[in-house]
């Protein structure tokens, strides 16, 4: 499936990569989900997120965080308060210092937290998502505080997208567990 396009391939989208994501995780083992996640060899991994995530919680809540963006900088908006997307005092250049905050936030929050706190986020941002037409997700400049994109887009990249980041992740860390 390509990039959503519509309202109706968006919710699609959204929920086939979580069941994708939650499937994989319910087929992780005991093993997978007690050995480290570390992609040190490999130097091609060279990105920030492959040296800060260190477990599933620490994926499951980045997932959570970005999600939390989107409902608050949309309900802000939508009631009259000229939001950014990202928070202060961080930027489209600066956002990696952010996960970084996120990171140290949740280092007690346990897994099954995480994906408790990102099964209800989920939902909510799906719920969100319903509330708006297809041109309203669509199409450009129907809202001022979105920018030059879409609202859509910001939906895929907090869920279908984001998901498949995760799946992506969390297969390298099983072919790492393999390996060894």
């Amino acid at each position: 499936m390509g990039k959503p396009k519509t309202k109706e391939e968006l919710l699609a989208a959204a929920a086939a990569n979580y069941k994708k994501l939650t499937d994989f995780i319910a087929a992780l083992t005991d093993k997978e989900l007690l050995t480290p996640l570390d992609f040190s060899s490999d130097e091609k991994k060279n990105e920030a997120h492959w040296k800060r995530d260190k477990n599933l919680r620490d994926i499951l809540i980045h997932l959570y965080e970005w999600q939390q963006l989107l409902l608050k900088w949309t309900t802000a908006n939508q009631n009259g308060n000229n939001t950014p997307f990202l928070p202060a005092p961080y930027n489209w250049k600066t956002y990696g210092e952010m996960n970084m905050e996120f990171w140290k936030k949740h280092q007690s929050t346990s897994s099954e937290d995480a994906m408790h706190m990102l099964q209800n986020s989920h939902t909510a941002v799906i719920k969100l998502a319903e509330t708006f037409s297809n041109e309203e997700l669509f199409s450009k400049g129907i809202y001022k505080w979105v920018g030059t994109s879409t609202l859509g887009s910001y939906f895929i990249s907090v869920t279908a997208s984001h998901y498949d980041w995760a799946i992506k992740k969390l297969k390298a860390h099983r072919k790492n567990c393999a390996a060894k």
